[in-house]
């Protein structure tokens, strides 16, 4: 099987950066979750684009930072749509004192590791969800300091 991640903008100018070193850093992560790589498309968007999905899809007129949707019924390939709200990202990198790529990676890992089965509703999934996020964003540092 032929992986393939896409990047993809819906009625913004932001671009994401460092396309190769994500895919990559991807990659890595699906293998250590020991998934196949299926289809996956990373779509960077603002607030009343995502807000719009969220309300059509999840029935809930919040905003957010992420929307996932899995798009196989293979469960050894992880393949999907991963909506980010560029909006959300920003404002959540300032809120956090980050950079917008830290806030932007972490939001792509939470989007794959929603895609690889991780849940988010309970305290205990959050800990366990951010506690995957942390090590896969340590791996992209790591990653980055190689090039």
């Amino acid at each position: 099987m032929r992986e393939r991640i896409y990047f993809f903008r819906e009625r913004t100018n932001y671009r994401i950066p460092h396309k190769k070193a994500i895919r990559n850093w991807i990659k890595k992560a699906i293998a250590k979750e020991k998934f196949l790589i299926g289809n996956i498309n990373i779509i960077i968007c603002e607030d009343e684009y995502l807000f719009k999905l969220n309300k059509k899809f999840l029935n809930k007129k919040t905003l957010t930072d992420i929307i996932t949707f899995p798009t196989t019924e293979n469960r050894d390939v992880i393949a999907g749509d991963i909506y980010i709200s560029h909006t959300r990202i920003k404002d959540n990198a300032k809120k956090y004192r980050i950079t917008l790529f830290t806030e932007l990676s972490r939001v792509i890992i939470h989007g794959i590791l929603h895609l690889s089965g991780y849940k988010d509703k309970t305290v205990e999934e959050r800990n366990e969800m951010r506690k995957k996020e942390d090590d896969y964003l340590e791996i992209l540092s790591l990653q980055q300091k190689r090039l």
